[in-house]
């Protein structure tokens, strides 16, 4: 990826393009380079912004969803972002609801892909078992409807995470975490518009969170992409931002 992360007050970020504002929000194992083609895609006609969520530099007994969704903040009100869009996929997804549904006033839209919040099956019913690269590899590819997506890089990255103690004990707070805080109940009260985008084949939270999702948040609507798992934004990106476009479109 070649945006430049830039860091400021304790902020690492990625901020590319000007206009509307659109914050991007990765997953529990995701990266920055996740969101590659939708900046390249969107970078033109908006402002297009990444924070590096903390999931591994969080002290342990506030590591979760709860503190994650306080960081969000804490940056928003840094940059000075207002009216603005999230699109979160996973983990980030989970963290753009617990924002928005504390500061409505302050976002436009939220776009969700493959979230947490209501179910996720992690790393398919189990953790990974450190040291065995196979294993690791047949994990993260799980996360894909076509196993091919997982690269070799993206395969290195994942294997070289859960081989580090201190971000293996920060992962199994913060899925812990994203499991005890279920959004059932606040998700009625989220009027403001959410776009739902979610691969057809995503194992690890399966169709029916997507149509849970659709039906429990008041001005919400669905899109499936086919072919397509867990992070629809990296498997099929051109058919992403091609839902994506149309329904930023319709906002203004």
């Amino acid at each position: 990826m070649d945006f430049t992360i830039k860091e400021d007050k304790g902020f690492k970020y990625v901020d590319e393009g000007e206009g509307e504002v659109i914050v991007l929000l990765h997953g529990l194992m995701g990266a920055l380079s996740n969101w590659e083609y939708v900046v390249n895609q969107f970078k033109d006609n908006y402002r297009v912004i990444i924070p590096m969520l903390p999931i591994y530099e969080m002290p342990i007994l506030t590591t979760g969803v709860k503190s994650l969704s306080k960081f969000l903040k804490k940056f928003v009100t840094h940059m000075q972002l207002k009216d603005f869009i999230i699109v979160g996929n996973s983990l980030g997804g989970h963290v753009g609801l617990m924002y928005v549904a504390s500061n409505q006033s302050n976002v436009k839209a939220l776009v969700l892909a493959g979230s947490s919040g209501l179910y996720e099956n992690a790393f398919g019913g189990s953790f990974p078992k450190r040291g065995n690269y196979e294993y690791i590899k047949e994990k993260v590819q799980f996360t894909f409807y076509d196993p091919a997506t997982a690269s070799e890089e993206l395969v290195d990255e994942v294997f070289a995470t859960v081989n580090n103690r201190e971000r293996v004990i920060r992962i199994l707070a913060n899925a812990k975490s994203a499991i005890r805080h279920n959004m059932a109940k606040d998700l009625p009260k989220i009027k403001i518009p959410v776009c739902i985008i979610w691969g057809k084949q995503d194992k690890v939270t399966p169709p029916d969170v997507a149509e849970q999702f659709n039906a429990l948040l008041p001005n919400a609507e669905l899109h499936w992409i086919d072919k397509c798992g867990h992070a629809p934004m990296m498997e099929q990106p051109v058919e992403f931002n091609i839902v994506l476009k149309e329904y930023l479109s319709k906002l203004n």
